[in-house]
């Protein structure tokens, strides 16, 4: 890196910009640009005790946060990350793979305490131990704006649970959401995070994935969710969950009001612990996304699975990849669906399952009472190449040539499709609409790659970015114009984001 030259703020204003990850191994040649340095006043809280100090502490709040951070780093005697410094005044700061170690994470607290900008910090793979774990405790007694943090694979262990357990009780963070991943968790952190999240209420966003609970670390989660009022999202995949852990923490979603989304896949919960969850579907009315992937459940668990569906209002995802079912199973779930006037399930995922034509029948029948239904299986016994290939005609194709046709533009065929004339909308409403309407007749697989093209992240379709041959095309009278919008950034130079946004008005 490069801290020889000496680095004088910009007084030049720049447009502000979304903050974009960038490779964490450019972060070690690149010369540290300045950065702007602004005063915002900190909201009151609770006074706490920290030692997240530099030799003046009025520093701490009148130093510019460039000017603090190469001061903290001087401190504890670690060498300044120059991504750090060009992005300290972005909201998402991605700082994964960087080996901070607890020095360098102490430096990057330090300059976080008074900092206002950054939202999301990404701490993954950094070392950062006991002593760096404590550093960003301290730090967020202090700081009023982070909201995401991710110190997963941190190999954080018992002392680092403890910490961060303390800490979640008090509720005096504006933290949201917690990345926890692989940090060598083991049943007596369970009992901790019991602790924490039987009190805490702020945390909506959990992931603690890839550690090493078993059934014992299950009973202590699954007390925490009988307690916990604030969960909306749990990530429990890729730990060691058997039969008595499994029933545990469905135990515990029996009682909670709160979680919608729910990942156990890669565990063990066999049929005893499918007869459990069918129970929680049965009474649960909060959950809405379920992963039970690889749980070593058979037909005997779907049966129960299946019972529950007949009377769940709330579910609408539905994973069982790489579980023994077999098509009887498959077909045992969906009709389960069929029975159910009320069911709002959207997709159920059985993509290992190789099914027959007469599964596919017995599919339509179900998505005729309920055209929001996907489900992904295998393949078809015995279908040709032929049928194959045109269940797969490409489903833009077949909109830009209906568009072309009747003179209109492709934004227009996808607004008739909401009510309300929006450029979003749920997928579920979307694929509704799409099997519904007989402008452009499609079958589920085409409505399926349709989705994949537009669907986002959070659930929804947006349909101002609609794709063909793999470039965005907006569709305006008088001409098309093209953009590299499907990969990250629109590069047409004569047509900003602005004009893009105005375009779709």
């Amino acid at each position: 890196m490069d801290n020889d030259e000496p680095l004088e703020p910009e007084t030049k204003d720049e447009p502000e910009t979304k903050p974009a990850a960038r490779n964490s191994d450019e972060t070690f040649y690149c010369e540290a640009e300045s950065s702007v340095a602004v005063e915002k006043e900190k909201p009151g809280g609770e006074s706490s005790e920290t030692d997240l100090e530099i030799e003046d502490t009025e520093k701490l709040f009148t130093t510019g946060q460039r000017e603090l951070y190469l001061e903290a780093c001087k401190l504890v005697g670690v060498v300044p990350v120059s991504y750090f410094i060009r992005n300290m005044e972005e909201s998402y700061v991605n700082l994964n793979h960087h080996g901070l170690g607890p020095s360098g994470t102490k430096a990057i607290a330090i300059a976080l305490v008074s900092n206002t900008s950054v939202v999301t910090l990404e701490l993954a793979d950094n070392c950062i131990m006991e002593e760096g774990t404590l550093s960003l405790v301290q730090m967020l007694q202090e700081n009023y704006y982070l909201q995401d943090l991710n110190v997963s694979n941190n190999d954080l262990g018992l002392k680092g649970a403890s910490t961060i357990s303390e800490f979640l009780q008090r509720n005096t963070s504006s933290l949201l959401n917690l990345q926890l991943s692989g940090n060598n968790f083991k049943d007596e952190s369970a009992e901790l995070f019991c602790q924490a999240f039987s009190a805490n209420y702020r945390i909506k966003t959990l992931d603690l994935s890839h550690n090493e609970f078993s059934d014992k670390g299950g009973e202590h989660l699954g007390q925490m969710l009988a307690l916990n009022i604030g969960l909306q999202s749990l990530d429990l995949s890729w730990n060691q969950f058997h039969t008595r852990g499994a029933v545990a923490l469905c135990n515990g979603l029996r009682a909670n009001v709160t979680l919608q989304k729910l990942d156990l896949s890669m565990n063990g919960f066999g049929n005893e612990g499918a007869t459990a969850l069918g129970e929680v579907l049965r009474l649960n009315n909060s959950l809405v996304h379920i992963d039970v992937s690889s749980n070593d459940i058979s037909n005997e668990g779907v049966i129960k699975i299946s019972k529950g569906l007949e009377f769940n209002e709330s579910l609408k995802v539905l994973k069982l990849f790489l579980n023994p079912v077999s098509m009887d199973g498959a077909t045992l779930l969906i009709l389960s669906i069929k029975r159910n006037p009320k069911s709002k399930m959207e997709e159920i995922d059985i993509s290992n399952v190789l099914v027959s034509e007469q599964f596919v029948k017995i599919l339509d029948g179900v998505c005729a009472i309920h055209p929001q239904l996907d489900v992904t299986y295998k393949a078809v016994q015995g279908f040709s190449a032929k049928k194959e290939l045109l269940l797969w005609t490409n489903p833009m194709k077949l909109i830009q040539s209906y568009a072309d046709q009747h003179q209109i533009t492709v934004i227009d065929f996808f607004k008739s499709l909401n009510p309300n004339g929006r450029m979003m909308m749920s997928v579920g409403d979307f694929r509704k609409a799409m099997i519904q309407q007989d402008k452009v007749p499609m079958n589920p697989y085409q409505v399926r790659e349709l989705i994949k093209k537009l669907a986002e992240k959070t659930g929804m379709v947006n349909f101002s970015c609609w794709c063909l041959g793999g470039t965005l095309r907006i569709m305006k009278p008088g001409g098309i114009k093209n953009c590299g919008l499907c990969y990250g950034s629109i590069k047409t130079a004569k047509f900003s984001p602005d004009a893009f946004n105005a375009s779709l008005a």
